[in-house]
């Protein structure tokens, strides 16, 4: 009866997710009016009652929010019903006599021990089994009984915190995900979900290409569990609905919230990057375009390389991602180590870098995870701010410095604007597809970031797009990687782009499967053919493959095909580049093509990290968009926007161990953070990890 009733409810939720996206939009709370920073503060953990020591060492620190109760529904709540707000009354106390805003999250992510004992059915069932308890993040997002508890607390907590002045914002949930929940309800959900797309089995059967080893479903009842699949159609299909779950959940969450908080305070998430030892690309779990629609401001956790390692291209990256997934607003970074994991200690000087790092991509707010090391458990060695003597050391007292000069320039710097011209098209879809087969066994991600990595070196600024982005005008350069899953319209929509003048840049392994993952039966790369001007019907991984012709340079090791490569043959296209090699040297590696008023380069191979960026740069070039900040390459890193003044404003960040003394070139203005005046031709003095804000057309500083 259980499972029934679940399936039942379960199947009415999908049929509801059709409808997401078209909520009126909610009038969102004025932007800050400084640069927010902060830390999560967790008094639960705490060895000993220190709230006025840690108080006090936040003010001398420049703390200006903390973000607390995200992480123990488990303290607020000891048994169904009963709530103790002990630790959020004195933490909101004392944080109001300091002047420290506080945002509150709610606490559902990782569920209380009570809540896996009455209700067992809430945490989920994955294609390993079911989830044990004792890990976070273990529950079914869509259990209804989970749902229940959740708004409980949700409205419990949120009714007791929203009149409090120091509550500035909430943010919902954690790191949101799907967390792989596949159970029968959830599998029946799906169903429905297919009954709506088609109606017709036939159909879904051709499009999915369901004859295949027997796979064929000829009744409804039929639909076996999608657990075992071997049809990319059909998990990737059901990866869709995974990621549609998340959106509809933090929807759910967010009108809640918002149903219950005053009108100023603001609604945000903390989303997460993809992981590959530290952020790395696109989240694939969850479709972050999609459910950002619930938010007032985009949220987003960035953890990065440190010490010989850090390059700042994480930090750049996570922060074009959720400054684009709200159209170009300022973002909130909810989470980023300070000390973190043990090879993640920074070297002096490295943390203010990582701080102005991120305001110069837009944020508004930088948050630490955490405060204060905890004792016990899973991330006893993930460190705060403090260690777990809790005693200043070398990182607090940087942060002191961090927090002294966001206390002085945040008016200043707060709501920074950018106007890029140049897009990465990103797809959660072609993600899936793509790694569903893994070519050579690697990632889209992995495709993706030596191109962003590319551009990010030679200061190239981007914005991220994705299918749902209808306007395409404000760019005049969109680089496509690996679109291995795209509908018709997707990829007409992009071709229109260049025709109408705009610069294409696709790589391999674009346009080869539609919508639902199934291959194009016709000459490769699809729909992509006409415009680029090149089709190919083999491809093969290189094995001591190298590429030549001018635009790739002289020879070496950096001019070898990796991974993949796809044997081009033009149409109307000119060849840019030949493979170098006695069989596979007739066919071209790379062309181009006229297409109306605009241009398309075609990729079809993965090149070297330097190969990429080499042409790239002759992209960049051809699109008009090779300009001052080109003037400089990593490791100084130079990224400009326009303040609220109207200035222009430029941040000169040297991710090196080395002092440097890079020629200034851009227009006349005062280093914010020294007073020095900077003169176009002049020498900008920065230290080993050192930053400079040029403004430009300020005469003084504060």
């Amino acid at each position: 009866m259980v499972l029934r009733g679940i399936t039942a409810a379960l199947t009415a939720a999908a049929l509801a997710l059709s409808s997401l996206g078209s909520a009126p939009a909610q009038a969102a709370p004025a932007p800050p009016k400084t640069i927010l920073y902060g830390a999560a503060y967790y008094d639960e953990y705490s060895p000993s009652d220190r709230l006025d020591e840690d108080v006090r060492m936040m003010k001398a620190a420049g703390i200006t929010v903390v973000r607390i109760a995200e992480s123990t529904w488990g303290t607020l709540e000891r048994q169904d019903g009963v709530f103790d707000f002990t630790h959020v009354d004195r933490v909101l106390g004392a944080m109001d006599k300091a002047g420290i805003k506080v945002i509150v999250g709610t606490p559902t992510y990782a569920i209380p021990t009570w809540l896996a004992r009455e209700h067992p059915d809430v945490l989920a069932i994955t294609a390993k089994g079911p989830s044990p308890y004792g890990p976070r993040q273990n529950m079914d997002i869509s259990n209804p009984e989970f749902r229940r508890q959740a708004e409980q607390v949700i409205v419990a907590l949120v009714d007791h915190v929203r009149d409090h002045p120091s509550v500035i914002g909430y943010q919902v949930d954690n790191e949101t995900k799907a967390y792989g929940t596949a159970g029968p309800n959830v599998q029946a959900a799906f169903v429905a979900r297919m009954k709506q797309r088609f109606p017709d089995l036939d159909r879904l059967n051709a499009a999915f290409g369901l004859d295949y080893w027997s796979n064929r479903i000829n009744a409804w009842e039929d639909f076996p569990s999608v657990n075992g699949s071997i049809n990319a159609s059909l998990s990737g299909a059901f990866a869709e609905f995974q990621r549609d779950m998340v959106t509809d959940y933090l929807q759910w969450q967010a009108d809640l919230v918002r149903a219950h908080a005053r009108p100023d305070q603001f609604i945000t998430q903390n989303f997460d990057l993809g992981w590959r030892f530290t952020s790395y690309g696109i989240q694939p779990e969850v479709d972050h375009f999609a459910a950002a629609r619930a938010l007032d401001v985009a949220g987003i956790d960035i953890y990065h390389p440190s010490q010989d390692k850090l390059t700042g291209a994480e930090i750049a990256l996570g922060g074009d991602l959720a400054r684009s997934l709200k159209g170009g607003q300022n973002y909130l970074v909810m989470e980023t180590q300070a000390q973190g994991f043990p090879e993640w200690t920074p070297y002096p000087g490295q943390l203010r870098l990582q701080a102005f790092s991120h305001l110069a991509s837009g944020a508004n707010m930088v948050s630490y995870w955490h405060w204060g090391t905890t004792a016990n458990a899973v991330e006893t060695y993930w460190r705060g701010l403090l260690s777990q003597d809790f005693r200043p050391n070398p990182t607090y007292e940087e942060a002191r410095t961090i927090g002294a000069d966001f206390g002085r320039l945040g008016p200043r710097l707060v709501n920074l604007r950018k106007k890029n011209r140049i897009a990465i098209y990103v797809s959660n879809r072609a993600l899936t597809g793509f790694d569903a087969f893994k070519p050579s066994g690697v990632t889209y991600n992995e495709v993706l970031r030596p191109f962003y990595d590319a551009l990010y070196r030679m200061n190239a600024e981007v914005d991220f797009i994705d299918p749902s982005t209808r306007d395409l005008t404000p760019y005049k350069l969109i680089v496509v990687p690996a679109l291995y899953v795209a509908s018709d319209a997707e990829i007409e929509r992009l071709n229109a782009f260049a025709a109408a003048g705009g610069h294409l840049f696709y790589t391999f392994k674009s346009g080869y499967s539609d919508e639902n993952v199934k291959v194009r039966a016709t000459v490769q790369p699809g729909l992509i053919t006409k415009a680029a001007g090149v089709e190919y019907s083999q491809f093969t991984p290189p094995v001591g493959v190298g590429v030549k012709g001018e635009a790739v340079g002289p020879e070496g090791e950096d001019n070898a095909a990796r991974w993949w490569m796809e044997l081009l043959t033009p149409t109307t296209a000119q060849v840019v580049a030949q493979y170098d090699h006695p069989v596979w040297g007739r066919y071209a590696a790379m062309t181009r093509n006229r297409y109306g008023r605009g241009e398309v380069a075609y990729l079809g191979f993965m090149p070297s990290d330097a190969l990429a960026e080499r042409l790239l740069q002759a992209e960049v070039k051809r699109a008009g968009l090779w300009g001052a900040p080109q003037a400089y390459h990593f490791p100084m890193i130079v990224r400009s926007g326009v303040l609220s003044n109207g200035h222009p404003v430029h941040y000169f960040l040297n991710y090196s161990d080395k002092p440097v003394q890079p020629n200034y070139a851009m227009g006349a203005g005062v280093d914010l953070l020294s007073g020095r005046k900077a003169t176009p031709g002049a020498a900008l003095e920065l230290p080993a990890w050192g930053v400079a804000i040029i403004e430009e057309g300020a005469s003084s500083v504060p």
